[in-house]
């Protein structure tokens, strides 16, 4: 049984992990921390978890939190991973970050992630940079083992994309200059203190685009694409809210390549995702929807084909504090420590 960290317990990527925890035969939590509400039983903020899980939030500074444990889960905004990693590391800790600290693997990938969200784009460990893995399993399996250190988990609208068009570009069936990632979020992914904008009155009845200069989330997918490409590309991609608490719906495109027909589509995505639990694939009558994966580490693809404009037509479906957070994360720390990648994740959601 290992011990696990949750720093940033009391946010939705905390709560998220907490709920997988309680029900992983292999892991235990060793203490929850977080700079507010501190003192707090993690059960009196989640009322939900109330005899499961009623741990206290303690602050960094108390000795329970420097108590050893095996893994630390950092469910932080962007800036705290990277300060507070090393500690953890030297003592011999695994780390799952949450946020962008760890997604790239050089100083100047992290730059240009770190200018589209307006931080500084200079990385307090940039030694940690390079051995880091990126956390989307189905691309980095072999990567994630025991010897791995740290992991940057991926960004959610990253997953939901990257999922959806890797089997295309791998196979190139479709041309690098036409993809469009066309992607639709609920009102959670601004996480649990939002601006006003994301504020029930502001957000019911109402759907709008945002950060149309630039998502950082498309420094992932630019370049996870472009190491299956084998090339540089660039997509065009659009952010928007809907009103929904959770789930991403994206919907991809991309003109299909010279001589790709829908059953060579069709086979290609079949023999990609062979054997992954996490990924399944639909047809175009399928109907399914965001409903089919909230509360679950699934992706579900409609896999398409539209004679008609000859364009590849994928609609991807994750939860985005699932597959899009928590549960890519759990995914992770399974593979780090040698357990079935399913433990506390293979389960269907509720319905309706």
């Amino acid at each position: 049984m290992i011990k696990v960290k949750i720093i940033g317990a009391g946010g939705y990527g905390g709560v998220g992990i907490t709920e997988l925890l309680m029900g992983h035969p292999r892991a235990k939590i060793a203490c929850l921390v977080d700079v507010t509400d501190v003192g707090v039983p993690i059960s009196k903020l989640y009322p939900h978890l109330t005899g499961f899980c009623d741990l206290p939030i303690i602050g960094a500074d108390d000795p329970k939190a420097k108590e050893p444990v095996d893994v630390v889960f950092m469910a932080t905004p962007d800036g705290v991973g990277m300060k507070l990693a090393p500690a953890e590391l030297k003592a011999g800790v695994k780390v799952i970050d949450y946020s962008g600290d760890f997604r790239f693997n050089s100083t100047e990938s992290y730059a240009e992630y770190a200018t589209r969200i307006g931080r500084d784009p200079k990385h307090a460990s940039p030694e940690l940079l390079p051995p880091a893995v990126y956390g989307l399993t189905e691309l980095h399996r072999k990567e994630l083992g025991a010897t791995t250190r740290i992991v940057g988990n991926p960004g959610c609208f990253a997953v939901s994309c990257i999922l959806g068009l890797a089997p295309a570009v791998k196979q190139r069936l479709i041309r690098f200059n036409s993809i469009i990632c066309d992607c639709k979020t609920g009102v959670s992914g601004a996480g649990k203190k939002p601006s006003a904008g994301f504020h029930y009155p502001a957000r019911y009845d109402h759907m709008n685009a945002y950060k149309l200069a630039g998502h950082q989330h498309v420094c992932e997918i630019e370049r996870e694409l472009g190491l299956l490409a084998g090339t540089a590309l660039k997509i065009a991609f659009t952010a928007q809210v809907v009103p929904v608490c959770r789930g991403i719906m994206s919907s991809l495109y991309g003109e299909l390549a010279d001589g790709i027909s829908a059953d060579d589509v069709a086979s290609a995505y079949r023999e990609f995702y062979r054997g992954q639990t996490f990924v399944r694939l639909f047809d175009r009558d399928s109907g399914i929807g965001s409903a089919h994966v909230r509360g679950t580490n699934y992706c579900n693809l409609i896999v398409d084909v539209d004679a008609r404009t000859n364009k590849l037509r994928i609609i991807s479906h994750i939860d985005n504090l699932m597959k899009g957070q928590a549960g890519s994360a759990l995914q992770n720390m399974n593979l780090l420590f040698g357990f079935p990648e399913t433990d506390g994740l293979n389960q269907p959601g509720k319905y309706p």
